[in-house]
């Protein structure tokens, strides 16, 4: 192997400049003796790194102290700072019904977000790849960012998800059409192109910015329309051969809960059926809604005003709750379950009853069952912060000429 990468840098110094990177990736403004003590480099190669990112273009030089107005006596230090805008990341939440684009920068703060609904039609492979494409098209075109800035590009789907970001053929063919190699929609202009299940990115989320933050074993459970989820043992997010981990489609053979349908799935069927079955009270906040009104949040509203007929549905729902993370527990031993998406704004009337009926249940300790903070946007959350992971981690393996911010 020859000492000299790819990009004309010996491998030496190119662990020591993606050291300092790494170092000073948050910070705002930055001096060689800030960086020296947290990379454990000498001042001298410290400083030849920081020039080099320099030269890269991540990083920029400040006016020095005494122009600052903070310079004291001696030789004002020379002061840097990272430049987040020095490319862009674009995350993709690819559901079966909708496509969101977020374009950020490479702290993943978002620049602009653009959605898209999308009917069942739309199952069509070829169909669904250009939508995901001119979506993500119309977001960058909204930012004012063009392809050649976007270093990493990462797009969830509803299916497993393997290390090469395709997804395990079925007899039904739906996981491939949930993610006909989307991998391939950006690779030709973007350096760094992962596709994830959807769920593994919600766990990425919650890691990140929600209710896992610190937390080193943990589930996070997408349990609005089917149930999916992203498994954290000892700081590592779980694949499997064929991107299988988390896929709960064994949960058709658990008895008390029967399929993969989510608890907000579960909440609104039940409601429905008890309609129709006339067990609604005349006094119910739930009578005489249409059926497409019967919804999750409806439920769960009424039983926040604490309307019996929604506290007997909500009560069903904490023991398809209980059981579920009663598995998990049982197999992974997690600190904490965390129930995300949109059924994450109401489902904690559910979750009050299962933390009680969960210990009885378990022969380890139970885990946390806590709502996300995230709400429905986790999963596009979870697609920028993955994307600025892979930025962060990869960025001077391709930069072989200096990055400059986009013109606005």
């Amino acid at each position: 192997m020859s000492d000299i990468d790819a990009t004309g840098v010996p491998r030496a110094a190119r662990a020591s400049v993606e050291t300092v990177l790494t170092a000073v990736w948050d910070d705002e403004t930055f001096t060689s003796n800030d960086v020296m003590p947290r990379v454990g480099l000498t001042r001298s190669t410290t400083i030849e790194a920081i020039d080099e990112l320099i030269r890269y273009g991540v990083v920029e030089e400040l006016p020095n102290a005494r122009v600052g107005g903070d310079y004291r006596k001696g030789r004002p230090a020379r002061r840097f700072a990272f430049r987040p805008d020095a490319a862009s990341v674009v995350g993709v939440d690819a559901g079966r019904t909708h496509v969101i684009a977020t374009v950020a920068d490479l702290r993943g703060r978002p620049l602009t977000r653009v959605s898209r609904e999308l009917t069942t039609d739309l199952d069509d492979p070829v169909r669904r790849q250009d939508v995901v494409a001119a979506v993500i098209d119309e977001a960058l075109a909204d930012a004012g960012i063009a392809r050649e800035h976007v270093v990493a590009v990462c797009v969830g789907v509803p299916a497993p998800v393997d290390a090469d970001g395709r997804s395990p053929a079925r007899h039904n063919d739906f996981w491939y059409r949930m993610n006909p190699d989307l991998a391939d929609t950006a690779a030709p202009w973007a350096p760094l192109v992962r596709v994830e299940n959807d769920a593994s990115l919600a766990a990425v989320a919650e890691s990140v910015h929600g209710a896992a933050v610190g937390c080193r074993n943990f589930v996070a459970i997408l349990a609005g329309d089917r149930l999916g989820s992203g498994v954290v043992i000892d700081g590592h997010l779980l694949r499997g051969a064929h991107g299988g981990a988390g896929e709960l489609i064994p949960f058709d053979h658990v008895t008390g809960v029967g399929s993969v349908d989510g608890i907000g799935v579960h909440v609104a069927t039940w409601a429905r059926q008890a309609a129709e079955q006339g067990r609604i009270g005349s006094r119910s906040r739930l009578a005489g809604l249409p059926p497409s009104e019967l919804t999750a949040p409806a439920v769960f509203a009424a039983a926040r005003e604490g309307d019996p007929d929604a506290l007997d549905i909500i009560a069903r729902s904490a023991r398809v709750i209980t059981r579920i993370a009663s598995v998990f527990g049982g197999f992974f031993d997690p600190e904490r379950i965390i129930f995300c998406g949109a059924v994450a704004e109401s489902i904690e009337s559910a979750l009050v009853p299962a933390r009680t009926m969960i210990q009885s249940e378990m022969h380890l300790p139970a885990p946390d069952l806590v709502a996300s903070p995230l709400g429905a946007d986790v999963v596009a959350a979870g697609a920028v912060a993955a994307a600025t992971e892979s930025a962060r981690t990869h960025l001077l393996a391709f930069a072989s000429t200096p990055l400059t911010a986009p013109s606005r």
